[in-house]
């Protein structure tokens, strides 16, 4: 892989990015970069790929070259609905131009009625929209809006997203800066609570850990997450998903407790 610099900072102008682990489109999908995120390139380019790193997560991969433009002034808002439209006037009867997803990091540069204008003249309705630096009270709230939301291994959209992108994109809303991956998460995030608290001593907000995957508990002995078994995102109780995950031969191997 090439070398990356920080001198070589571009951000996503796409809806959203993929980052794959090779240059190459078929190639598996590593994670997902989200309009206006911030990345550092590496040197030269491979059929229309470049060595990248996501400066949110450290995530690397290769992404699509004319996803890329060079860095430029800071966002002002970031999308904090699941999905927005972007219009060419103050119409929302006319066809929108684009479509934006929770934690896009756009550049406001006026108003108009109830639309927030950008920087490149998309009309966005701006109550879907949040300023840089205001927090969710609850990624359990936020973990919600992505309900039945197809699975997607490596997403992180409500079109298509995986247990740790749903975890690392509801803490972002929140204003914790979470790993990319479930064993990252679990080194990284909140504090060890004993195994036997679950199914009904649980909070809500706590990560369930088991190996490669991750649920949010919602406080009822229940528990939110994207999972390959419904092949979407789901609310399941605890002691049941339990028992169906030990069946499959992985037991629960440790609960987080965040401080938010």
């Amino acid at each position: 892989m090439s070398e990356i610099g920080e001198a070589a900072l571009h951000e996503i102008v796409w809806m959203m990015a993929p980052l794959r682990r090779e240059p190459n489109p078929e190639a598996p999908l590593e994670t997902e970069a989200l309009r206006g995120e911030s990345v550092a390139i590496g040197r030269g380019e491979v059929d229309g790929w470049v060595h990248a790193r996501l400066l949110a997560d450290g995530y690397e991969g290769y992404l699509p070259t004319a996803a890329l433009a060079p860095l430029g002034p800071a966002a002002t808002h970031c999308v904090a609905v699941p999905r927005t439209l972007a219009y060419p006037t103050a119409n929302f009867t006319h066809p929108p131009i684009a479509a934006l997803t929770m934690g896009a990091r756009i550049r406001i540069a006026r108003r108009d009625g109830r639309y927030a204008v950008t920087s490149e003249g998309e009309f966005l309705i701006e109550s879907h929209l949040e300023p840089i630096g205001s927090r969710a009270p609850d990624p359990v709230s936020v973990a919600e809006m992505f309900l039945r939301a197809p699975y997607l291994w490596g997403g992180k959209s409500v079109l298509g997203i995986d247990c740790s992108g749903l975890v690392q994109l509801a803490l972002a809303q929140c204003g914790t800066n979470a790993p990319r991956d479930s064993h990252q998460q679990e080194a990284a995030l909140g504090s060890a609570v004993p195994l036997d608290v679950a199914p009904y001593g649980l909070r809500r907000g706590d990560l369930l850990f088991w190996p490669g995957h991750v649920a949010v508990a919602r406080g009822d002995g229940t528990m939110i997450h994207a999972t390959a078994h419904t092949m979407m995102v789901v609310i399941e109780e605890v002691e049941a998903a339990l028992a169906r995950i030990a069946a499959g031969g992985d037991q629960l191997r440790s609960i987080r407790r965040l401080g938010i």
